[in-house]
């Protein structure tokens, strides 16, 4: 059963790795294929966070810890809100959106409703990180770094 638990983490760890690598499409950095007309490529830089904001990962990993620390079920909740976010239409981030004046937002849709949680975690993830690198790292990327950071600490 450890194996089996070991082994289901680590394809997690990894399937949410290549989700946060996705996002960043650019220039060649030397790997991967090669670019479409427009010269530009598809290759993905998974370093990127480490060039435009070095300090990413040690704020996220700090607010989880201390979180994770306080309400243990939190880890699973946030990986839960990753999933649901990417469910529908991909990994955009529609989960985090409040709702308007003309619609019911996704984070309050019937399924979601008072079942996802730990919205405010990502929120003072994001505003941590806004602080130290302004308009750097996408929403998108905090739900695949918080659910990559909170199977982390739930197998330490």
């Amino acid at each position: 059963m450890e194996l089996f638990k070991v082994t289901l983490g680590l394809i997690v760890i990894a399937s949410l790795s290549a989700t946060l690598s996705s996002a960043h499409l650019g220039f060649n950095f030397g790997w991967g294929g090669h670019g479409g007309s427009s010269g530009w490529s598809f290759s993905l830089f998974p370093e990127f966070y480490q060039v435009s904001c070095p300090q990413a990962n040690d704020i996220v990993m700090s607010v989880l810890e201390r979180a994770i620390a306080y309400e243990p079920r939190i880890a699973a909740s946030l990986l839960r809100v990753h999933f649901h976010d990417c469910f529908v239409q991909g990994c955009d981030t529609s989960v985090l959106l409040d709702d308007s004046a003309t619609i019911v937002s996704e984070k309050n849709s019937m399924p979601n409703k008072n079942s996802l949680r730990g919205f405010e975690v990502i929120d003072e993830i994001k505003a941590k990180l806004e602080e130290v690198c302004p308009q750097t790292v996408s929403c998108a990327d905090i739900l695949a770094l918080v659910a990559r950071g909170s199977i982390v600490f739930s197998y330490s």
